[in-house]
C-alpha cells in the first residue's frame, strides 16, 4: 500500500506538468493563429487601399478586364485562396466572400464561393476528425467550444448545425470543427453543407457587395 501511494505521489506531479505543458501549447498556437489573422487583415487592408488608389475599386469592369488577363489562373487562385481562409484563417471570410462577385460578377463569382468553401470546410471537418479533441480545442475560440460543446451528443444538434450553417453570420469554421467531434458521418455533413451554403454565400456575399457599391454612391465615388 506504501509503495502505491508512493507511486501516485510521483506521478501527480508529472501529470500536472503535462496538463500545464499541453494548456501552454495550445495558448502558443492560439496566440500565433491571432498574430496571423491581424497580419492578413493588415496585408488586405493595405492591397485594398493599394487598389483604391489606382481606381480598380471604383471602376468594377476596370477590375473585371484586369482579372479576365490571367484567364483561368485567376478562378483557380481566388477558389485556392478560399480554401486556405477556412482551413486556416489568414484573411477574414467576408472579405473574401465580398471580392468573389466584386471580380468575377455576381454568378461565377457565387460559384468561386462556393466551391472553394465547400472545399475548404470539408478538409476543415476532416482534419477535426483525424486530431480530434486537442486540435478543435486550439484552434476553436474559448467562448463558442464552451457554448457548444454540451450539445454536441444532443439529438437537436444535427438541426441546429442546418441552421447554423444557413445563417451567413454564424461561427462555421468553429461549429465544423466542434461537428467532427461527433459521431456524424462525413457523407451526411457533406449532404448538408453541400444544401445549406449557398444561401448563406448568397446573403453574405451580395449584401456585402451592393453595401459597398451603396457607400460609394453616398461619398460620390
Amino acid at each position: 500500500m506504501k509503495l502505491g501511494k508512493r507511486v501516485n505521489l510521483k506521478r501527480q506531479p508529472l501529470d500536472m506538468y503535462k496538463v500545464t505543458l499541453h494548456t501552454r501549447r495550445r495558448q502558443i498556437i492560439r496566440r500565433l493563429i491571432q498574430i496571423i489573422g491581424v497580419i492578413g487583415l493588415i496585408g488586405t487592408l493595405v492591397i485594398g487601399l493599394y487598389l483604391w488608389h489606382a481606381g480598380l475599386l471604383t471602376d468594377q469592369m476596370l477590375l473585371r478586364h484586369m482579372i479576365e488577363r490571367f484567364g483561368l489562373l485567376g478562378p483557380i487562385v481566388f477558389i485556392g485562396v478560399q480554401i486556405i481562409q477556412v482551413v486556416l484563417p489568414i484573411i477574414p471570410g467576408g472579405i473574401t466572400l465580398a471580392v468573389g462577385p466584386l471580380l468575377f460578377g455576381p454568378w461565377l463569382g457565387f460559384i468561386y464561393n462556393y466551391v472553394g468553401i465547400v472545399i475548404g470546410s470539408l478538409l476543415l471537418f476532416q482534419i477535426g476528425r483525424t486530431f480530434g479533441i486537442p486540435l478543435v480545442e486550439t484552434l476553436v475560440p474559448r467562448k463558442i467550444y464552451r457554448k457548444y460543446i454540451d450539445k454536441l451528443n444532443g439529438k437537436r444538434w444535427v438541426n441546429l448545425f442546418i441552421i447554423m450553417m444557413v445563417l451567413p453570420i454564424a461561427p462555421d469554421d468553429a461549429l465544423i470543427l466542434l461537428t467532427s467531434l461527433t459521431k456524424m458521418p462525413f457523407k451526411q455533413f457533406c449532404w448538408i453543407l453541400v444544401l445549406s451554403k449557398p444561401i448563406g454565400i448568397a446573403c453574405y456575399s451580395f449584401v456585402l457587395l451592393y453595401g459597398f457599391d451603396w457607400l460609394l454612391k453616398i461619398f460620390g465615388m
